[in-house]
């Protein structure tokens, strides 16, 4: 068993929920990190019941100093850091000229600055551990162009930058990082949007080769995958899991 410790990101739901609980089911300590704490004590629960070892982490990471407040308190309960999933994301669709500047600096805030300085908070942590790791969490949206995504869509895009440029940098200190970029995914981010959710996921659906939207688990899934020791030889890479949602629509 794996027994390193991870901070997870928007970890109360979603994707960041089934990548905690797939985690922890290889050995991992996770911390569960979110602005709501019922969810995350939910879920904490949810993983010690199995076996599992977690501890909830209640933050906005809209805020300044959430990184470093995030690190020091892992630090504080387990003594080491080796993995951080950076998942958490703000999500708006708007035409670019109702965009207001709150909304611009809210995607910024959490989106790419509070991965940044996540990542910088826990570097002398990452530089210890034996088998350092970062996942960031893009979308689609980074590589597609469409109307009322231009801020989502440039957020996740700095994201993947930022994810090769610190693949490059931290090479030499054996930290890896490495990104997914999911298609349409059956999470709150979408349902949570629109008064009707079903309605919404089929819609998503029918842009979609493979005919569906994805599950949480599936990029869970991915997610560990690029965590695992057996990845030791994989950094810098983005990983598209969208069931070809980059093709483009099926044809009618």
């Amino acid at each position: 068993m794996d027994n390193r410790v991870a901070i997870v990101t928007g970890g109360g739901s979603g994707i960041g929920a089934a990548s905690a609980r797939l985690l922890a089911a290889q050995g991992l300590t996770v911390a569960l990190v979110g602005r709501r704490l019922e969810p995350l004590d939910a879920l904490r629960t949810e993983i010690e019941a199995a076996g599992g070892r977690a501890l909830a982490v209640p933050s906005d990471l809209a805020e300044q100093g959430a990184p470093w407040e995030i690190v020091d308190h892992v630090l504080a309960q387990t003594g080491c850091l080796d993995v951080i999933v950076n998942n958490a994301a703000s999500f708006k669709l708007h035409p670019f000229e109702e965009v207001t500047l709150d909304e611009f600096d809210d995607h910024l805030a959490v989106n790419v600055r509070a991965a940044y300085f996540l990542v910088q908070a826990a570097l002398p942590s990452l530089r210890a551990s034996p088998a350092a790791v970062v996942v960031n969490v893009s979308s689609a949206a980074a590589a597609m162009y469409r109307r009322r995504q231009t801020l989502y869509g440039l957020t996740k895009a700095a994201l993947e930058h930022l994810t090769m440029n610190l693949a490059a940098e931290l090479a030499p200190d054996r930290i890896r990082v490495a990104c997914v970029r999911p298609g349409p995914v059956a999470t709150e981010i979408h349902t949570g949007a629109v008064a009707d959710p079903e309605a919404r996921l089929a819609e998503l659906g029918r842009l979609v080769p493979l005919g569906r939207v994805g599950e949480p688990e599936e990029i869970a899934r991915w997610i560990w995958h690029l965590v695992d020791r057996d990845a030791v030889w994989v950094t810098g890479t983005v990983l598209s899991i969208d069931g070809g949602r980059l093709l483009g629509p099926p044809e009618a």
